[in-house]
């Protein structure tokens, strides 16, 4: 992972609001990254390179990203609310900074909103209880399209394509 090379395709707009966000949450700006390289880490381990299409292992990946940014900040913030509301807001801006097709952002906003809701139900889970749960989670993940109401999928994962 380029941190300068993924910020480098960043608008300028965006570039701002992440910068704001850099300043108002200093303490969170290091786990957050550390919690962004092992996700892709425990990602590509489990999936290989499957996790950067649209399918289940992306699903997982979403899910987990949320998970490890409030985990690794709770250290720092002493409480479930604050660390859930940043990881919310850093991975929101991510979805906003790089635009893709509507679908999969609703895709990866709707799985990241699973990983946080797991997080909160689940604080004291270790790393690897999570991926454990996840990797079941991922095994029941919905296949989703245009049409499909997430609400009715609020605690599970969904993908758009099947991983090959």
């Amino acid at each position: 992972m380029n941190l300068f090379k993924t910020i480098s395709r960043v608008k300028w707009r965006s570039f701002w609001r992440l910068l704001g966000l850099c300043i108002t949450h200093p303490l969170f700006l290091w786990p957050t990254y550390k919690a962004t390289k092992e996700c892709m880490q425990l990602a590509t381990a489990h999936f290989g390179k499957k996790h950067y299409q649209n399918g289940q292992a992306n699903a997982f990946r979403h899910a987990l990203w949320n998970i490890l940014i409030a985990k690794k900040c709770f250290v720092s913030s002493k409480g479930t609310a604050k660390s859930v509301r940043w990881a919310k807001k850093i991975t929101d801006w991510h979805e906003e900074a790089f635009l893709g097709q509507v679908l999969p952002r609703q895709m990866d906003f709707h799985n990241n909103e699973v990983g946080r809701n797991l997080f909160e139900a689940n604080f004291g889970w270790s790393a690897q209880e999570f991926v454990d749960h996840l990797l079941v989670l991922t095994q029941g993940a919905v296949k989703m399209n245009e049409q499909t109401d997430l609400n009715q999928f609020k605690n599970q994962l969904v993908y758009i394509t099947d991983d090959h």
